[in-house]
């Protein structure tokens, strides 16, 4: 059997996989640096299977099969995945970035699905400065913390300093 069969993922191309892995590391490994969920392994699965779904359904020429729907439904199932990494905390909700990131990982799926493989590329690269960049105006500048971040994080630091019992 020659290599090129053995290597072979057709339908896919390695090159939409390839932007798939580049794009979710890259985000994952923002987050997973900085202690989030969804790090590396679920921003690959996600964005990964995204474009596995899709890549599928465009195969399916002949058949009566509407590419639309197919993402109205992954949208539908990243949204459950999203609304499991949400907890309500001591009356704060936290893990609405992380459930805004899955979202976001599984548009990249459908942009690289459709074969936009560079926008996907430097919208990731723009989803990491947001995470990244929002994060040191919220340590950095008054203005920007305030709000929900500031009080969970106080209270958050709070516990960390209380004795155990």
């Amino acid at each position: 059997m020659p290599w090129s069969e053995i290597f072979s993922v057709e339908p896919f191309t390695w090159n939409a996989i390839g932007a798939a892995l580049f794009c979710s590391t890259i985000i994952g490994l923002e987050r997973q640096l900085r202690g989030k969920p969804v790090g590396i392994r679920t921003s690959a699965l996600i964005t990964l299977g995204t474009y596995l779904f899709l890549a599928t359904t465009f195969q399916m020429e002949g058949t009566i099969v509407d590419p639309s729907r197919v993402v109205g439904q992954v949208i539908t199932g990243i949204g459950f995945l999203g609304a499991g990494v949400m907890l309500a905390k001591d009356g704060a909700v936290v893990g609405v970035t992380s459930a805004a990131t899955i979202w976001v990982l599984a548009a990249l799926g459908v942009i690289i699905s459709s074969g936009y493989l560079l926008v996907s590329i430097k919208l990731s690269i723009l989803v990491v400065v947001i995470l990244y960049g929002v994060d040191l105006l919220e340590e950095n500048t008054r203005v920007m913390s305030r709000g929900v971040h500031a009080h969970v994080k106080r209270f958050t630091d709070r516990r960390k300093n209380t004795p155990s019992e």
